[in-house]
């Protein structure tokens, strides 16, 4: 899919979603409740999610169980992370579900989340085609005039938001002024979908509560498992520890030494360290929780998330580093039942067993010492991550047999010819 027909859903998804949310708070407060983080008619959690639904899931349309399901765990995990993200930036909890059964946190909940799957299964397998063919009809010339003049009144919205939050809106009266008419139109835009529900007008918040929990840390940072710096500790340590994982179990498995790794330069895996690290950070909060919560939690977002990163890495690269094919119960290719429960397993083994002696370990490096060397690995895997993305995309172009043109093409043709390429990733294979 084409990054104008992305953008053009992303427009639509989150203006939808701002309707949705509008007519819902109508209906049950019988007030215009702003449901908007910016000033503009637009929902930003409805719009990405849309996105990352219509990119990652297109190609489960048609397959209803598994497309519902997808949606419903996407969406579920977007508002979940969407909820506590406000709550950190504005100090304010933005809705609140603690009195439904089976809830979250209050951010999520079990009857929220099957809405959250019907309507995404509506949208990739009706919408998007839909919406779609209705962008086709413009002129091309049109379309793109459309999609700059709402990517910029994005942009405008998103800063003069942003200049709020920090109290300093003044700075830039241009962007104030135009967030003023976007809000107006917001306004406009409530009362119209008001007067066709129910009810008095009143723009607030009724049901906001707001937090207070937001101190500053200023003690070592390696000695909460939720921090900048632990995370990005265990994002290397799970990076180095999953392909040596992987290159034993194929050494069992098949008898022979291959490589697993996602880098050219060393023993790291992607998928693993940053399995490790968002695992952590997502259910640091929950870690005295059951067992069974967390093989349930591991089970459906480790499913969802190697899914996404094997298409993600096709849609890129145009590589598939993995198939699944052969073993029951597989879809597409990408997941199986059998790996879904081991994310789930290994969510149990690092939570209730792994994780609190790592996290002992990491509570004693020093700070000062300890912040250098892990923004020292970060580089070296910045750098690292870059030169194996030109590596990909250049063994990608070679096999549709496109000649080295540029000079980074040449340097990759000289130092990351197909004989390496294959040693490093020797089960990639080429898409169309």
């Amino acid at each position: 899919m084409q990054f104008s027909s992305l953008l053009w859903l992303f427009f639509c998804y989150a203006f939808f979603g701002w309707v949705l949310e509008t007519v819902t708070a109508a209906v049950r407060q019988h007030r215009y409740v702003d449901r908007s983080v910016l000033y503009g008619p637009s929902c930003l959690s409805y719009g990405l999610t849309a996105v990352a639904l219509s990119a990652g899931l297109a190609e489960l349309r048609g397959n209803y169980f598994f497309l519902f399901l997808g949606c419903a765990v996407c969406a579920t995990l977007a508002e979940w992370i969407s909820g506590h993200l406000l709550e950190r930036v504005t100090h304010t909890r933005w809705w609140d579900y603690s009195g439904r059964r089976w809830n979250l946190d209050g951010y999520i909940c079990l009857s929220a989340s099957i809405l959250w799957g019907f309507l995404g299964l509506v949208a990739v397998q009706w919408g998007n085609p839909l919406l779609l063919g209705l962008f086709d009809l413009l002129p091309p010339l049109l379309g793109r005039i459309l999609l700059l003049v709402l990517l910029i009144l994005l942009l405008v919205d998103s800063a003069g938001t942003i200049l709020t939050l920090c109290g300093a809106r003044h700075l830039l009266p241009q962007v104030e002024s135009v967030n003023n008419r976007l809000a107006s139109l917001s306004l406009r835009m409530g009362e119209w979908l008001l007067r066709h529900t129910e009810g008095r007008i009143r723009r607030t918040y009724p049901d906001a509560v707001f937090v207070h929990d937001w101190k500053k840390h200023a003690d070592n940072p390696f000695s909460r498992g939720n921090s900048f710096y632990s995370i990005m500790l265990l994002f290397l340590i799970g990076g180095v520890v999953g392909d040596l994982v992987e290159t034993l179990f194929c050494r069992m498995k098949m008898g022979v030494w291959m490589s697993r790794s996602s880098m050219v330069w060393g023993p790291f895996s992607i998928v693993w360290g940053l399995a490790l690290a968002a695992a952590t950070l997502l259910l640091y909060r929950y870690r005295d929780r059951s067992s069974s919560f967390f093989f349930v939690a591991g089970t459906l977002l480790g499913g969802l998330y190697e899914y996404l990163c094997s298409v993600f890495t096709e849609l890129v690269f145009g590589t598939v580093f993995w198939d699944y094919s052969a073993i029951p119960f597989n879809l597409g290719g990408r997941i199986n039942l059998l790996y879904c429960f081991f994310w789930g397993f290994a969510a149990v083994a690092w939570f209730r067993g792994l994780y609190p002696l790592l996290a002992r370990w990491i509570a004693r490096i020093p700070r000062r010492a300890g912040k250098t060397v892990v923004w020292l690995l970060l580089l070296f895997m910045a750098v690292n991550m870059a030169v194996s993305s030109l590596a990909l995309a250049r063994y990608s172009t070679r096999s549709a047999g496109e000649p080295a043109r540029q000079a980074w093409e040449i340097y990759m043709d000289e130092h990351y010819d197909d004989a390496v390429m294959k040693r490093i990733y020797p089960y990639a294979k080429m898409t169309d």
